[in-house]
């Protein structure tokens, strides 16, 4: 089936795949604006010495439980969300994520916390163009990496009481599979999404849209980098 637009010819294929390659775009700009936004506020607050501040006291426990509602209520809420408040709650969950993630310049050096960056930058740049071309069905892989993270969650839950060494390399390397293999997910179910007609739906969708899918890649990208910081980081020590 062909579609007329003025004297070119494009079949409907082609017409979905270039509505997803612009939604797509949209998705990863806004993942890009969140990291930067993160890494910047991460860096100025640890040259600043509040990081030494937000560790010691109760602000850093504050902090994770006020990101932890943003996310959920972003999940929960989207459909029924201005799209400015959507973009807000990213951007603030990206600042406040800032502020946490800063607490890592104090366990490793400024040298492998950038090497780390550009090694998860790779892994997880591979693994979006994998969720882009393969054909393999990826959504039962996902639903199984979904059950991973549900018990990375509860591991370290029980290794924050615990603090066992051992437990906790062993939910970093299962940690590294789950988000390597969420990241391919996430990356093909946002391909479908725009294939299947969000670009149709107006501004106030494909906003929230993307800040929802950038969301999903922006904490995969952060998890994935913290798992592999515990590997291949070096410490102040």
């Amino acid at each position: 089936m062909n579609t007329q637009y003025g004297t070119s010819s494009v079949t409907v294929a082609q017409a979905r795949q270039e509505a997803s390659t612009i939604f797509l775009a949209k998705v990863f700009n806004w993942m890009a604006i969140g990291l930067g936004l993160t890494g910047v506020v991460a860096y100025f607050t640890a040259q600043s010495g509040l990081a030494m501040s937000i560790v010691r006291g109760p602000i850093f426990f504050i902090l994770v439980l006020a990101e932890l509602g943003m996310v959920f209520y972003l999940s929960a809420r989207i459909d029924k969300l201005q799209p400015g408040t959507a973009t807000g709650l990213f951007v603030g969950y990206s600042v406040l994520n800032g502020l946490t993630l800063s607490t890592i310049f104090l366990a490793y050096t400024k040298a492998s916390i950038g090497g780390t960056f550009l090694i998860t930058a790779g892994m997880f740049g591979a693994m979006s163009v994998y969720g882009l071309v393969t054909k393999r069905d990826l959504s039962g892989m996902g639903s199984f990496m979904f059950m991973g993270l549900i018990g990375i969650i509860l591991a370290s839950v029980v290794n924050f009481f615990m603090k066992s060494s051992g437990l906790s390399w062993a939910i970093s390397a299962i940690g590294v599979v789950v988000f390597v293999g969420l990241t391919a997910w996430d990356v093909q179910r946002l391909k479908d999404i725009g294939e299947k007609g969000i670009m149709t739906q107006g501004d106030s969708a494909i906003r929230k849209g993307s800040i929802i899918g950038a969301l999903s890649l922006y904490l995969d990208f952060i998890n994935l980098f913290l798992m592999m910081l515990r590997f291949v980081g070096g410490s102040r020590d």
